[in-house]
């Protein structure tokens, strides 16, 4: 794993779904980032998934241009991540890595456990959890149980 002093008492994790619904606002998303950085956030955990991990690491990299001191930090949960993505999205995905700040690789290989293991790091490493969460099953919900579970504040981003 890489080595990235991340200082925990400012930092936000995000966790979402892969898939938004027709209803995701945008517009909320950059409200929403935009108060935990004018409440002195500077750092940014992103899991670098499609879907919402996308979107928030596009905010935030638009909201860098007002706040230049963010920093964007890719959590790669292994290696082949976009290995099942798309042209477009492998494309996308190789330019957001190229501008993050710091780059964070959990596992070589892919295990069943190497999301789960980003997740938790992820949390581990914030204050405070942003979460896109419109069903109760899967990575996110597995994410924000382990979020509550430490004591971790949640913050809901709803439709």
């Amino acid at each position: 794993m890489s080595e990235v002093f991340i200082n925990r008492a400012k930092t936000l994790a995000v966790t979402g779904h892969r898939m938004l619904s027709a209803n995701f606002n945008k517009d909320k998303l950059k409200s929403v980032l935009e108060k935990f950085i004018e409440r002195d956030f500077d750092t940014f955990l992103i899991g670098m998934a499609l879907g919402f991990d996308t979107v928030c690491f596009q905010t935030l990299e638009k909201l860098k241009e007002k706040y230049p001191s963010i920093k964007i930090i890719a959590c790669i949960p292994c290696l082949c991540q976009a290995c099942k993505f798309n042209k477009a999205q492998k494309e996308e995905y190789d330019r957001m890595l190229s501008v993050a700040d710091e780059k964070i690789i959990l596992s070589t290989e892919y295990t069943p456990a190497c999301m789960m293991k980003r997740n938790k790091f992820m949390v581990d490493n914030a204050c405070a959890l942003l979460a896109y969460l419109i069903r109760d099953y899967g990575g996110t919900a597995n994410t924000v149980k382990y979020a509550e579970k430490m004591n971790i504040p949640i913050v809901y981003l709803k439709d």
